[in-house]
């Protein structure tokens, strides 16, 4: 839908905002807003008063914040409650990151109590009710053009924090605060409906995955559907026989049950002292990925990889001759079989995997309690048509979900755009189109 900019605009003097209307004005926030910086943190005294603490993680993650939203229940000094207490209308904002871009995301209070109070890492900023209305500056915060002057002015390198003196600095349009209610209205309606056809799409993901993984699971413990068993030369209605194993159910007869210690073993990655590397052509893989290509006694590839700690579950398949570089890592020995399917069991058995990484403190998988574990094996023939066959159809899924994840990704760069068009002056929205 397109809407219409306003009659008559005016110089904002300000270079990155261009024109505005021409009865708005652009003032400092610190002339239409209080602000302030919290500092209370998570830990709790048994001298304080309980409090709902309002985190990092509940701004960031929401629009609004609400006392029955789950918040953290701590404790806090009277003056604290007083100094940092939420008052409904005010806006909270990320102060400190990791990244720049995360600076200063709002969430508007849109209900209140008496405990709910802010915390560490965040600013409160409580717009002057007269002049400016709390949920038109939630979406001037949100807005592209405000936005990035807080994403200019914060400071750090590997962390990033904003001034407080910044805060008040910023330059924000202000339309009269009636106007700023049909705006705010508008853009409420307008984000809700794109909100809605973000989470349809969402949803959609989630269930292509769904699809994703029960093709993997049903394929490679049963074997190919009619059609393409009979297209790849193979009987496609092979008998059934009981698996012997509660969780996997019955198995293609001619396929063996045995331990998959019988069928693959994992191999612990071996450490490569530095002045033993010398430039090459072999890639060293590493818990964080290909670290660089060495001159060393390679592993023939294809092969796959996973770790023992931290990617527990996840299955990397690697086609050239590579190089496992430490202990984190297990180098699977394939015994001959077909690694694309190798891989795809693997991932149907990436539960077992992580049940069992849960057993000690440190999460990680020892290969003694997996080796015994049992599954069911086809003939490498099989293993290779059943291989072609969900690299071609989870291909077709994983194309879609890219296509989604595109789709939601405009609607989220329309909806940005949106809000600063009108926060801005750039459309009109006082009248329905």
């Amino acid at each position: 839908m397109k809407y219409p900019p306003y009659q008559k605009y005016k110089s904002s003097g300000v270079e990155w905002l261009g024109e505005v209307p021409e009865h708005w004005e652009v003032k400092r926030l610190k002339t239409a807003a209080t602000y302030w910086v919290s500092n209370v943190n998570k830990v709790s005294a048994d001298e304080e008063l309980p409090v709902r603490l309002c985190n990092y993680t509940n701004v960031y993650y929401n629009n609004q914040i609400r006392p029955n939203m789950g918040l953290m229940e701590t404790t806090a000094t009277a003056e604290e409650i007083r100094r940092f207490g939420l008052h409904t209308n005010d806006v909270v904002i990320t102060k400190d990151s990791e990244e720049w871009n995360d600076i200063a995301v709002p969430a508007l209070v849109a209900e209140s109590a008496p405990d709910l109070v802010c915390g560490y890492h965040l600013a409160i900023v409580r717009p002057n009710q007269r002049t400016l209305l709390g949920r038109f500056l939630l979406r001037s915060f949100q807005s592209r053009a405000v936005n990035q002057q807080f994403q200019i002015a914060a400071t750090g390198v590997t962390r990033y924090g904003l001034p407080k003196g910044s805060i008040g600095e910023a330059l924000i349009p202000l339309p009269t605060r009636a106007e700023q209610q049909v705006i705010a209205d508008f853009l409420d309606t307008e984000t809700a409906r794109l909100d809605t056809l973000i989470a349809k799409k969402r949803e959609l993901i989630e269930k292509l995955k769904e699809k994703r993984t029960a093709l993997i699971s049903r394929t490679v413990t049963r074997g190919l559907p009619p059609d393409a068993a009979r297209a790849a030369g193979l009987n496609p209605y092979s008998k059934l026989k009981p698996s012997g194993i509660e969780w996997l159910g019955e198995v293609p007869g001619h396929w063996e049950v045995k331990q998959l210690k019988w069928a693959i073993t994992f191999q612990r990655g071996h450490d490569l002292p530095s002045e033993d590397r010398e430039e090459g052509t072999v890639p060293l893989v590493t818990s964080s990925g290909v670290s660089a290509t060495h001159s060393v006694s390679a592993a023939k590839g294809p092969g796959i990889v996973t770790g023992r700690y931290g990617t527990i579950g996840q299955f990397y398949l690697i086609q050239e001759d590579y190089w496992p570089l430490n202990t984190t890592l297990y180098s699977i020995n394939l015994r001959g079989n077909e690694p694309r399917f190798l891989r795809y069991m693997l991932t149907h058995l990436s539960p077992l995997f992580l049940l069992n990484a849960v057993k000690s403190a440190v999460p990680g998988v020892d290969r003694n309690d997996i080796h015994p574990t049992k599954t069911s094996v086809p003939p490498l023939p099989e293993q290779h048509a059943i291989a072609d066959y969900l690299d071609h159809e989870t291909a077709k899924i994983d194309r879609m979900v890219v296509k989604v994840e595109a789709a939601i990704e405009r609607l989220q760069e329309y909806r940005a755009a949106l809000i600063t068009a009108a926060v801005t002056g750039k459309i009109d929205v006082r009248t329905k189109h």
